[in-house]
């Protein structure tokens, strides 16, 4: 694959040529099939100047929608750092070059901000932290067919946070085919973060993948125990290929579950602007997607009350859970049922039935787990530890053994 950049106005525009051996389907880090449309995509930064950044940004920035496709080597339109294409190679198995330029770094940490209650639970373990936040908008040359989704609004709530928010709007998500729209990778989020690193001297990018997204797997990692995660693990391929540009992957909530996250979230002062649903209006989530029926459960759980929810176990969104178990997020379906009143009279009745959990079953979800903290880049460490020690509380031993036996019987 041949990557070139941009750049005119705070705009940057990629344009990506597949080789012979180049695909037009893969598959991105977690496994999801993919089809490629369209090979061309822009990022807009807020800013009028001529931007620039790093060579090793923008090809980390490219690699995020490239990715899939490539199979052999890719070439950029600059060179890059030796440790960056030793870090495509030990990563992917990919040539990559030029190689020429000096590594990069950087001092400050901003957090990769979305407005769900996971990120919002990283922007009060570090309340000084400026938010990045990805908006998406049209490509000109795809139809958007995705109107319901609101990025304006979710946009608006973070910049109603009042914390230092940068909006970068991108139409990346359209260059797949399918499904459509979405990340080629799941690091895409961060492609506005990775071109404004230089500009805001960053070193580090926090995001709010919590317990289950990086140490049991998430959704499509199903009942499994994941120390060497691909996405999120700090020696995995991506982890090492962001701290060889010089922006090392940050989790501050990696060791938690959705639950704490919930409570964090709902504690906070920023607690009006949380918004995990991606269809609601300015006046609140849609109330009737799947997103919004798994958070009720968790909302619910944290604050000990029953679900307040339309949807009945007839709705498409709730087939998954009238199935027997395994399923995606299972940790915190096990936590709602065994927390929420009248459990047997809402749409996860039968996930109940099987599932048989308990409070004293779930309590280690309401803990940090500690080998997480060990991960945090040492600069930032003691700050997370220290939140995590007063406002959380560690693993115990055998609460640990819990996640790390996690699908093992």
């Amino acid at each position: 694959m041949r990557v070139e950049w941009t750049s005119d106005a705070g705009v940057w525009r990629l344009t990506f040529l597949l080789d012979p051996e180049d695909e037009t389907t893969g598959t991105c880090a977690d496994g999801q099939r993919l089809e490629l449309r369209t090979n061309t995509c822009h990022v807009r930064l807020p800013r009028t100047r001529e931007p620039y950044a790093h060579p090793d940004l923008l090809a980390v920035a490219a690699w995020t929608v490239a990715a899939p496709w490539t199979r052999r080597r890719v070439t950029f339109d600059r060179p890059i750092s030796a440790g960056l294409a030793e870090a495509f190679r030990a990563g992917w198995g990919v040539d990559a070059g030029p190689v020429g330029e000096e590594a990069r770094e950087g001092t400050r940490l901003a957090i990769s901000y979305s407005g769900g209650a996971d990120s919002m639970a990283v922007a009060d373990v570090f309340p000084d932290a400026p938010f990045v936040h990805f908006e998406r908008v049209s490509h000109p040359r795809v139809p958007n067919r995705w109107t319901h989704y609101r990025s304006d609004v979710l946009a608006r709530l973070a910049r109603e946070t009042g914390r230092d928010v940068t909006i970068v709007r991108s139409d990346l998500e359209f260059v797949l085919d399918f499904p459509r729209p979405g990340y080629p990778e799941h690091h895409a989020v961060a492609a506005g973060a990775l071109l404004l690193a230089d500009d805001m001297d960053l070193g580090g990018l926090a995001f709010g993948y919590e317990l289950g997204s990086r140490w049991l797997g998430g959704d499509r990692y199903v009942l499994r125990f994941t120390p060497g995660n691909p996405m999120w693990s700090a020696e995995g391929p991506w982890g090492r290929l962001f701290a060889a540009a010089g922006l090392p992957v940050v989790l501050p909530v990696g060791g938690v579950s959705e639950a704490v996250t919930m409570r964090i979230a709902l504690g906070s002062e920023l607690r009006d602007q949380v918004r995990w649903c991606l269809r609601g209006s300015g006046d609140g989530p849609c109330g009737k997607c799947g997103k919004c029926l798994y958070k009720e459960l968790i909302q619910a759980a944290v604050e000990r009350r029953p679900l307040r929810t339309s949807l009945t176990a007839g709705s498409g969104v709730a087939r998954r859970w009238q199935e027997p178990p395994p399923y995606g997020g299972q940790e915190m379906i096990e936590y709602g049922c065994a927390h929420v009143p009248g459990i047997e009279n809402t749409p996860f009745a039968r996930a109940a039935e099987h599932l048989g959990a308990t409070e004293e079953s779930t309590r280690w979800l309401e803990r940090c787990y500690p080998p997480a903290i060990g991960e945090i880049p040492e600069r930032w460490r003691k700050q997370v530890e220290a939140y995590m020690v007063d406002n959380v509380g560690l693993m115990t031993s055998d609460d640990a053994r819990r996640v790390e036996t996690w699908g093992a019987g």
